[in-house]
């Protein structure tokens, strides 16, 4: 109905999205602060503002590194100021600019070099993020039954396109950096290969499980807000694991 009020208020979004924009630009921060100190060989402590402008400014990685924490600052203030000002913004300049940081570092990595594969790569990540970060969001702010209703079907039909992409995009990367079927269980990336398609699968169970019954059951509005809380909940923990993985396996040799 027209007088319905929305699922998630803009200020609860905002207020959300700013938050977690500024956990996101402190961990980036020490990030930057470690990888500059790894580039020069000095210690922390003794780096110096001059040496990590220099890092950030002369050299390709803290270049790409820079770029990422200006976007991340860009969504963090954008954030903020829109749920400062309480009005109902677009979120689409937050979305964009987060995905270029998300797919800074990436696409300037090893498929960079195959034809197409920083278009893979920025795939993948985007599909992840996608992925977990709706279902997060959802867990953060749905709070009635109605709420999931509406909301949970439709993050159930992006899931499945997100899952489609990450599996198809992970599987070109790991065949571009595998020399042969034996190096799944011969390399160290081979076998990290292994467990990630392991746990994925794992993951794929859960969610078919959920799409075959809290789904159906919340769109019908026969599930307590509590329990469709909890469900995503284990779901994005679930993912949490998975996606570590993910991380260990893209800073492997």
């Amino acid at each position: 109905r027209g007088d319905r009020r929305p699922d998630v208020s803009p200020t609860d979004l905002w207020r959300l999205v700013a938050a977690l924009g500024g956990l996101w630009l402190s961990a980036d921060t020490v990030q930057i602060v470690l990888e500059a100190s790894a580039s020069v060989g000095e210690p922390v402590g003794a780096l110096g503002a001059r040496r990590l402008v220099d890092y950030l400014g002369g050299v390709g990685t803290g270049r790409i590194t820079a770029v990422a924490w200006l976007c991340v600052a860009a969504c963090t203030t954008f954030a903020a100021v829109a749920h400062r000002s309480g009005t109902d913004r677009s979120a689409a300049p937050v979305l964009v600019t987060a995905g270029l940081a998300l797919i800074a570092r990436p696409v300037t990595g090893h498929m960079s070099q195959q034809p197409l594969g920083s278009l893979l790569d920025a795939a993948h990540v985007v599909a992840a993020a996608l992925w977990f970060g709706t279902l997060a969001a959802l867990a953060a702010l749905l709070r009635s039954r109605g709420a999931w209703a509406r909301q949970l079907p439709r993050y159930s039909t992006l899931a499945l396109r997100c899952v489609a992409v990450v599996a198809v995009t992970g599987v070109v990367d790991a065949a571009v950096r595998l020399g042969s079927m034996s190096d799944l269980v011969t390399t160290g990336y081979g076998r990290l290969v292994l467990t990630k398609a392991v746990l994925l699968a794992a993951l794929l169970g859960l969610a078919l499980w959920w799409r075959r019954g809290w789904v159906p059951a919340a769109g019908a509005h026969r599930v307590r807000a509590e329990v469709s809380l909890r469900n995503a909940v284990i779901e994005v923990c679930a993912m949490s694991v998975v996606f570590g993985v993910a991380a260990a396996l893209a800073t492997s040799a």
